[in-house]
């Protein structure tokens, strides 16, 4: 693979940049310079309000979504554009933040999954910024084990052809700034789980639609529980046929791992320049041989993981699906990245216990240590990435799954009763 941009590369490369240098919010930029993941770091204003009207202003001028396709809101260019366009938007992309589930997993799946009225209706607002999206997928009671939800969605008593849905989600990002969500129900519990299933897209302004922010380690509220009691749901929010919800999540699921894997940062370039600023032993961090030797190894990682992901993004250029590859970026990523504020912190001796304005890189380190848990658990845990990995990837022996064939009514319960 040639990693030199080519003529035409560089020549959109340089339009990004024009762009860019002329209307990026550039008041924001020593915020946005402390940002880490899963905050951009303003508080000068309302940072929701910084994220829509920078979405907005890229949209109008066609730099929204660029490998969306131009009738659904997207800029119509090539995966290896947007690949440049994300190299160049450089710290103010920490404001796309609100968007990142909708435009890189309900967005393709709602592409793939619904008809053409609805793709017209939802995905330009979307891609403008003006409608924030979330996943309604995971549950108290699930796990890492999607496909044992406990939602339900029953055929209205009516006759009017809707669904009325109760249960619970939880850990759903941005969900209390969401217009609408992507939810996966149980449609048919005498059936083995991953068949029963039917997936859905609704307004959170729904009747019956409650969320609860999760209060965090980290002093934000970036997850939330949301509840659905006898929320109605038109046939015609319906993605797939009826039981063909866990199809339909394997779009969302696969594009979410390579929206990760490919675009989470590690922070690798912050702690190098830490480095050089702190002190080991009356000299800067760096001349320490072991601290080098760290340093070799993130570098490293941070590479492979460059590398996997431009392996995606060809894969994508060339009309693939994004497949179980993906999970290798997300698996090292998230681990990478605790383990690296983790010796950033490390560094800093006793004032790595402090965390405020005051602490080396205002608490950068410290705001990760404490985000970068989620990380792991997020989009798929560890455990199941492995899996996924070992089997898909290396081709070795299936998990035992002694539920495989059996209804989901009639599986048993932490407590001995059947689901």
């Amino acid at each position: 693979m040639d990693f030199d941009d080519t003529p035409e590369e560089a020549a959109f490369r340089a339009q990004a940049r024009a762009f860019i240098d002329a209307n990026a919010p550039r008041h924001l930029a020593p915020e946005l310079k402390r940002a880490s993941f899963g905050s951009s770091a303003v508080q000068s204003e309302d940072p929701l309000r910084a994220a829509k009207a920078w979405q907005k202003k890229k949209a109008e001028a066609g730099w929204a979504c660029l490998h969306w396709p131009k009738e659904y809101g997207g800029g119509g260019r090539s995966p290896i554009e947007r690949v440049i366009w994300s190299q160049e938007e450089g710290i103010y992309s920490a404001l796309s933040g609100p968007f990142v589930i909708g435009h890189g997993m309900c967005g393709p799946t709602v592409m793939a999954w619904a008809g053409e009225e609805q793709k017209q209706r939802l995905l330009p607002p979307l891609a403008s910024g003006e409608e924030i999206w979330c996943q309604l997928f995971s549950e108290p009671a699930g796990g890492s084990d999607l496909a044992g939800l406990r939602t339900r969605a029953m055929p209205a008593e009516d006759g009017s052809g809707d669904w009325i849905v109760n249960g619970q989600k939880i850990w759903t990002s941005g969900a209390q700034h969401s217009d609408w969500g992507l939810l996966i129900t149980r449609t048919a519990p005498d059936v083995p789980k991953h068949k029963g299933l039917t997936m859905f897209f609704l307004s959170m302004r729904t009747p019956g639609v409650e969320v609860r922010p999760i209060k965090q380690a980290n002093g934000q509220s970036g997850f939330n529980e949301v509840y659905f009691k006898d929320v109605r749901v038109p046939d015609a929010q319906r993605l797939g046929a009826v039981g063909q919800g866990w199809q339909v999540s394997l779009t969302t699921l696969m594009n979410e791992r390579l929206s990760i894997g490919t675009g989470m940062s590690t922070y690798f370039p912050e702690l190098f320049r830490f480095c050089l600023e702190a002190e080991v032993d009356g000299e800067p961090a760096v001349n320490d041989a072991a601290v080098r030797s760290r340093l070799a190894q993130f570098a490293v990682r941070q590479s492979g993981l460059r590398y996997t992901g431009m392996r995606a993004i060809t894969a994508l250029s060339k009309g693939q699906t994004p497949g179980p590859e993906s999970s290798i970026g997300k698996l090292v990523a998230g681990a990478t990245m605790q383990e690296l504020a983790m010796f950033a912190l490390d560094l800093q001796g006793q004032a790595g216990v402090v965390w405020d304005k005051a602490s080396p890189q205002e608490g950068r380190f410290q705001a990760l240590l404490m985000r970068s848990p989620a990380t792991r658990i997020e989009g798929g845990s560890d455990e199941i990435l492995r899996n996924i990995i070992g089997e898909r990837v290396l081709g070795l022996p299936g998990d035992i799954r002694v539920d495989k064939d059996v209804p989901f009514k009639d599986i048993p319960t932490s407590g001995g009763a059947k689901s």
